[in-house]
């Protein structure tokens, strides 16, 4: 693997001395060159301190940082080859857009013909060409972003770090930023290390998502495995909308696990690691998108809408079901597949879509 981290852990010590608090818990994780790897999670999960380790800008309790096949924990930032583009943007006022990406390189001693093509081959990257002599001010949340990503670029690091570098920019233009690093990452095959608490952004960036919580990785896996296949209620609650509905394991299946939910037997797929027993509780995961509304008498459950809501491309609804209150959508519906709040329902489960983890 070409980045390592090995039982890495921070500790630190609360204001007053009572207490330690670990950031970071014995985090292990494996990225291969040229990946682009998410870290994921609420507020206080430990990503942005693990981002912060593999920086240099914190020095682990314990543990190790391979890159290359070179442990790099102990060493400072600027001798890592790495490069991270910033939350804030953090370049310069005063300079012109050459002059930041420029920065860097000149700080390394490069310069002369040498220094401009590597600008200029940054900026044809990032789309500036022809703004160079622009001033920061005279630039958009964008452009500043793309100033602070070519900046990065131009030094050639073997690691790319970005510490939620879109929070700041409007909704339309993080989804424009986010295909642009995701185009640019793949072009160059650079390997990325991201933060964010966004699942869209993590999503459709990452080759692999670690979603971290209380300073410990809970799941790491593609889109699909994290979304369609979650390791444990967490990570299924914290990716995207779900629905737990309380079954009962009734046995093992070829294809599946056989359970249990208000009168009727489903066979679904489960949780690898997850030993079922016969008899036992579990949860099986619904995604809302999983639940298909028919007329009343037409599915094999049935419900009450509770809330309805049209907005277009999609309807949502809340319905009591087996006793408990669970959401369902329909993308591009037509009229025929609108109920209004109070009808009786036929539910349907798309079995294939359904998943059972652990109660």
């Amino acid at each position: 693997m070409y980045l390592r981290l090995e039982n890495l852990s921070k500790i630190f010590t609360s204001r007053d001395g009572g207490r330690e608090v670990r950031a970071v818990d014995g985090v292990n994780l494996a990225i291969e060159r040229g990946d682009f790897v998410t870290l994921l999670g609420p507020s206080g999960c430990g990503k942005t301190t693990t981002l912060r380790l593999i920086a240099g800008f914190e020095f682990p309790s314990q543990g190790r940082i391979v890159l290359d096949g070179r442990d790099i924990a102990d060493e400072p930032p600027n001798k890592r080859d790495m490069a991270m583009v910033f939350q804030s943007y953090a370049i310069f006022p005063h300079l012109s857009v050459f002059e930041n990406i420029a920065y860097g390189l000149k700080i390394k001693k490069i310069g002369g013909a040498q220094l401009r093509k590597q600008v200029g081959q940054a900026l044809e990257m990032t789309e500036l060409t022809g703004l160079e002599n622009r001033q920061p001010n005279q630039l958009s949340g964008g452009q500043q972003q793309r100033v602070a990503l070519a900046r990065c670029l131009v030094m050639q690091p073997k690691v790319l770090l970005f510490d939620e570098p879109l929070s700041n920019l409007d909704a339309k233009l993080r989804v424009q930023m986010r295909s642009e690093i995701r185009r640019i990452q793949q072009d160059l095959g650079i390997t990325s290390v991201y933060v964010t608490h966004d699942q869209d952004e993590a999503m459709a960036l990452s080759d692999k998502i670690v979603v971290m919580s209380g300073g410990r990785i809970q799941q790491v896996g593609s889109a699909v495995e994290i979304y369609r296949r979650p390791a444990n209620r967490f990570v299924a609650d914290f990716i995207g909308r779900a629905n737990f509905l309380p079954v009962s394991v009734r046995g093992r299946e070829a294809n599946g696990w056989r359970v249990g939910l208000a009168g009727i037997e489903l066979v679904v797929d489960g949780a690898p690691a997850a030993n079922f027993a016969v008899g036992s509780q579990a949860l099986l995961l619904v995604r809302p998108e999983s639940m298909r509304l028919r007329q009343q008498g037409e599915g094999r459950l049935t419900g009450r809408v509770e809330r309805t809501a049209y907005l277009g491309s999609l309807a949502e609804y809340d319905v009591e079901m087996a006793g408990q209150r669970v959401a369902a959508v329909r993308y591009d519906p037509g009229e025929s597949d609108l109920y209004p709040v109070g009808a009786q329902v036929g539910v349907e489960l798309i079995e294939e879509n359904l998943y059972l983890i652990p109660a």
